[in-house]
């Protein structure tokens, strides 16, 4: 007992001692978003296929975090991270289409708002996909000082259309402009780190449209990888584009001297689809099993955060924003309430995850949601309709790439330690430990917003 006790309050003591020597100067915040990435494509989570150095360089230097629970699609897991809230208080259950009348609500405070209020920069160079069929829902709405990419999903790479039209835009203006999106997102990228004043600290998001469809890279980046065929091999390209992308705006932070206080945050916003590999996990992106939502994910930040370690307690998309506005010496006072938690702790000292339970809703919201308590997740599903919403990722009849599970079974029970692969539903054989989960989720749903309309 009194080693347990002396062992708690060296963690709290080092978690103290990390978080007083952090607030002493405010952290420059580098978020990587990176669109349909697979679980095991990268070297740090497995992968051997494709080389992904850059990536792995900074993995190895900070925390790998085995279980970061993202949304099943795009833009849920977006609103997730911006808000700190599940899409259950957001109403984003499902992708936000071109021109549709909705967006992440307007009485939303958002990440970016909050670290300007801290006295930050805030840029973001890449995807939106949160809204923007009126200003008062697009990015520089939204707090961010600087916005240069694209609002919809699934962009054509070289014309920067979709839909026949150009989705390109620096600070809400349409940009003209050649080149290979992930090629000019990193170098608008480089160029607010190397260039803008350095008096204020800098929070960069920076979520890319690689490696989502369609499939599209400059032959250079596919040569590597002659033994790969199809769209595996384009899908080997396009992640090593964006690994080179990394690697660029790593020395730009080098360069422009702020690199040593930069906290660098790397993540997938969902499971990957075929080709992308998800290694052991079930399922795909739409999918609320653990290839649905289970991110590869990193951070690192050298003298704060430990090097070479991974990190298997859960967390979820939802804890960034409480763990980065308290970081940043931000308040996180506001009159809607947050679900995220303050996971440094978790980061720094490998404490247990706050969370006693973290919740999984589907595209379809609450009707079929999951649970994830310790080892154990509980599925509950009303409906038994595909598991995806995501027009992007559903091309009809033969030329779906992907098949997301077409049949849910109405509550099942996986030990995901001894099962990793939720192979086995223990539902039958452990109804106390179902009805005790049961209640759980039922307390994380019952104030659910139904889904989203427009506002």
């Amino acid at each position: 007992m009194r080693l347990r006790f002396l062992s708690e309050l060296l963690i709290c003591l080092l978690y103290l001692s990390n978080l007083h020597a952090a607030e002493t100067k405010q952290p420059n915040i580098v978020f990587f978003l990176i669109d349909d990435l697979a679980y095991a494509d990268c070297g740090f989570n497995g992968g051997r296929q494709i080389q992904t150095p850059n990536i792995d360089r900074l993995a190895k230097s900070g925390v790998i975090l085995e279980n970061l629970y993202v949304q099943p699609v795009c833009s849920p897991t977006r609103s997730a991270l911006l808000t700190g809230r599940y899409p259950t208080h957001t109403g984003v259950y499902t992708i936000v289409s071109p021109h549709a009348p909705w967006g992440l609500p307007l009485e939303e405070r958002t990440l970016a708002d909050a670290l300007r209020s801290a006295g930050y920069r805030t840029a973001l160079t890449g995807k939106w996909h949160l809204g923007e069929f009126k200003t008062a829902y697009q990015p520089n709405a939204r707090g961010f000082d600087h916005q240069y990419g694209h609002f919809f999903g699934m962009l054509d790479y070289l014309t920067h259309e979709r839909m026949g039209q150009v989705d390109w835009y620096r600070n809400g203006e349409p940009l003209n402009e050649e080149g290979y999106t992930t090629h000019l997102i990193t170098k608008e990228a480089c160029k607010i780190i190397e260039t803008e004043d350095k008096a204020e600290p800098l929070f960069l998001y920076v979520p890319f449209n690689g490696v989502h469809s369609p499939f599209q890279v400059p032959d250079s980046y596919i040569k590597p990888y002659a033994n790969l065929k199809g769209n595996r091999q384009k899908l080997a390209g396009m992640l090593a584009a964006v690994d080179e992308a990394i690697g660029q705006l790593e020395e730009s932070l080098r360069k422009a001297g702020i690199l040593e206080n930069t906290l660098i945050i790397f993540s997938s916003d969902n499971g990957g689809l075929p080709p992308g590999d998800n290694g052991a996990l079930r399922d795909f992106k739409g999918s609320i099993y653990e290839g649905g939502i289970r991110a590869a994910a990193f951070a690192c930040w050298p003298g704060y955060i430990p090097s070479n370690q991974r990190l298997n307690q859960p967390i979820h998309m939802v804890d960034w924003y409480p763990t980065l506005i308290r970081l940043a010496g931000g308040s996180l006072d506001q009159k809607l309430p947050i679900d995220g938690m303050d996971i440094w702790p978790t980061l720094t000292t490998s404490a247990p995850s706050p969370h006693d339970a973290i919740l999984s809703v589907s595209t379809q919201g609450p009707s079929r949601a999951a649970v994830r308590m310790g080892d154990w997740k509980l599925l509950v599903s009303g409906s038994a309709s595909d598991g995806t919403e995501d027009d992007e990722a559903k091309p009809k009849g033969k030329n779906r790439p992907h098949k997301v599970e077409e049949k849910y079974e109405p509550v099942a029970l996986f030990n995901l330690v001894e099962d990793p692969s939720e192979t086995k539903n223990l539902a039958a054989s452990e109804p106390e430990r179902v009805k005790d989960m049961r209640v759980r989720l039922a307390s994380l749903l019952k104030d659910a917003s139904p889904l989203s309309t427009p506002r």
